[in-house]
């Protein structure tokens, strides 16, 4: 069962576990998106803590104008966060330089469209720097056993259903492949590594048929 969070840290929550899921992945582009989704990670904590209702936050008030000051760019937002741990007297293991340089390289994947993937000591700092972010301000522990109870209430996506008519038809263009020594059908062999291709080729194969039966039928 999962442990439940404060409801107005769920967004920001929400945010980090998506960076995970695609930091988790290691694929070239789910290494861009999760540098880009980390880093809004820390912006999206920082900019629902400033909003709460002081009662939400332990009762901390900040005059108005400096949270709009604060508010005004990441690089403020950041300014905030160090302050407020200096006030509560806690030395985060992030740094300010860091983040800013982490910030640097999401715009380069963002805005730029950068060819790079961000290197492993990247992704694992800002995701670092995420995950300190968001148990500071919403005052939550364990942000590593969180991620993995939510990820396993996830599950994996439920496979596409296959058809006998769909195994017919991939099995009668392919037939059969010998596996060590034994023959499969390929219908099998497809649906068992890839369920979302078996289901693309039955597909294709099944609009052949229909063309070739509307040319058939054609005056």
């Amino acid at each position: 069962m999962t442990r439940e969070l404060r409801p107005w840290a769920y967004g920001p929550f929400e945010v980090l576990l998506h960076a995970e899921t695609h930091y988790r992945s290691g694929e070239d582009l789910d290494r861009r998106i999760a540098m880009i989704g980390f880093d809004n990670a820390i912006e999206v904590a920082i900019t629902t803590y400033l909003n709460l209702n002081p009662i939400q936050r332990g009762n901390r008030q900040y005059p108005r104008e400096d949270v709009e000051q604060w508010q005004r760019n990441y690089h403020t937002k950041l300014v905030f966060f160090f302050d407020e741990c200096g006030n509560r007297g806690i030395t985060p293991n992030a740094r300010q330089d860091d983040l800013v340089w982490f910030h640097e390289v999401r715009n380069g994947q963002y805005h730029v469209g950068g060819a790079t993937v961000p290197q492993r000591r990247e992704l694992d700092g800002v995701r670092a720097a995420a995950i300190e972010v968001f148990s500071i301000l919403f005052e939550e522990d364990d942000i590593e056993v969180l991620l993995e109870e939510y990820l396993a209430a996830m599950g994996p996506p439920p496979k596409p259903p296959r058809s006998d008519g769909e195994d017919r038809l991939i099995d009668n263009e392919y037939g059969m492949v010998e596996v060590c020594g034994q023959p499969e059908y390929m219908s099998d062999l497809l649906y068992a590594l890839d369920p979302e291709r078996y289901r693309e080729v039955a597909l294709e194969l099944q609009a052949n048929v229909t063309d070739q039966e509307d040319g058939e039928g054609a005056p």
